[in-house]
């Protein structure tokens, strides 16, 4: 992954891209970047903020060029407060929260449903993640034997209280407190 920042444009080129979180935070600050057209890159950011690429240097080169050519429009300002609308972490946590929620409504399926939906994703792909999950399923339960899943020690509730002066006091460690430590606070954000 390339990354380059300059005072009016944000340069990104990576072969795989999921998040684009980088590439929001440029546009955030009225930078107009120049990406690779890869992952969900595309769909994350609208078309008149970013210029795309494919991950190739000559094309990048090119989109450097277009990119430069639009810099006198940009206006850094309007670009951050259509970004402000446009992105919020509480809609992102939201919409996350959705996904999860239908992933859990999923039917569990057996070893055996899924080694069938395995097999049909090609001639060679589908046998490889058949071995693939096959490996998995043994290798669980070979660590499960190793180390039964209800003799794992659940790891303490860390409660942060929102009214606090500074960070003494701010974070209580419950079910351990004998390990606590006061520059455990320091890493608090």
């Amino acid at each position: 992954m390339l990354t380059y920042i300059c005072s009016n444009e944000s340069l990104y080129g990576s072969l795989t891209e999921a998040f684009c979180i980088a590439i929001l935070e440029a546009a955030s600050c009225g930078l107009l970047t120049v990406s690779t057209r890869v992952g969900g890159v595309p769909e994350v950011v609208p078309d008149d903020m970013i210029v795309l690429a494919e991950p190739d240097p000559s094309d990048m080169v090119r989109a450097i060029q277009r990119a430069i050519t639009m810099l006198p429009k940009i206006d850094p300002q309007v670009m951050h407060n259509r970004m402000r609308e446009l992105y919020s972490w509480h809609d992102v946590s939201k919409r996350t929260e959705i996904v999860y929620d239908r992933a859990l409504k999923c039917s569990d399926q057996n070893l055996l449903e899924r080694l069938s939906r395995y097999l049909s994703c090609g001639a060679w792909a589908g046998k490889i993640f058949c071995l693939v999950m096959i490996f998995n399923f043994l290798l669980w339960h070979l660590l499960e034997l190793w180390q039964p899943a209800d003799e794992i020690e659940e790891a303490p509730d860390v409660i942060l209280s929102r009214n606090c002066d500074g960070l003494e006091g701010c974070c209580r460690k419950y079910n351990n407190a004998e390990n606590y430590n006061s520059s455990d606070t320091n890493n608090i954000s």
